[in-house]
């Protein structure tokens, strides 16, 4: 097993991308190193591989978003550009759903991507995304490994606690490479 190094300006891109790093840490470099800090750990590790590579700060551009400013919410209204979920969108949606709704990851995402639909085909696209939830894995987005590791583990190590799992994932991001779930991971449980 390689140790993890420590994230500096005098790690090559390479060896920075073949080990993980928590967001935090990435941040932390940025501002060590007069970069922007905000973004998803993905644009941070962008950021970071092209200062390790040239020495220079990557351009970020930040996207004003327009907010609209909405009444009234009917099935009928039309979601908006850069939609920002407001509260009262979640009163529209709890009075339509009922008082269990709550804004998933996988339903602010449908929203941000259908502007211009009716609030009536999102209320049946939420009911969609929670049977489709139900029935099967759901997607996790690449910035989310931990949470796909830790979903992994448990499909394939049925009756295995949490702390074993994150016994597991620590183990796992110690090491060069990707981080996704392989069996032979359960060693870390031996040590």
């Amino acid at each position: 097993m390689s140790e993890r190094p420590e994230l500096n300006k005098d790690l090559d891109s390479e060896t920075f991308r073949e080990f993980y790093y928590l967001k935090e840490e990435l941040i932390d470099f940025c501002r060590e190193n007069n970069l922007p800090v905000s973004g998803s750990k993905i644009e941070l590790t962008d950021r970071i591989v092209y200062f390790l590579e040239t020495g220079k700060v990557l351009n970020t551009f930040i996207k004003k978003k327009s907010i609209v400013n909405i009444d009234i919410i009917t099935e009928d209204t039309k979601i908006e550009e850069n939609i920002v979920c407001s509260e009262k969108h979640r009163d529209f949606f709890k009075e339509k759903i009922g008082k269990s709704f709550s804004f998933n990851v996988l339903f602010q995402k449908w929203l941000k991507n259908n502007a211009g639909k009716t609030y009536g085909e999102a209320i049946k696209a939420y009911y969609q995304i929670l049977e489709e939830k139900k029935n099967g894995k759901t997607t996790i987005d690449k910035q989310f490994e931990y949470n796909t590791y830790i979903r992994d583990f448990f499909e394939d190590n049925k009756g295995k606690s949490l702390e074993q799992a994150i016994i597991c994932w620590n183990y796992k991001k110690s090491l060069k490479g990707h981080n996704r779930y392989e069996k032979s991971d359960i060693v870390a449980l031996g040590k």
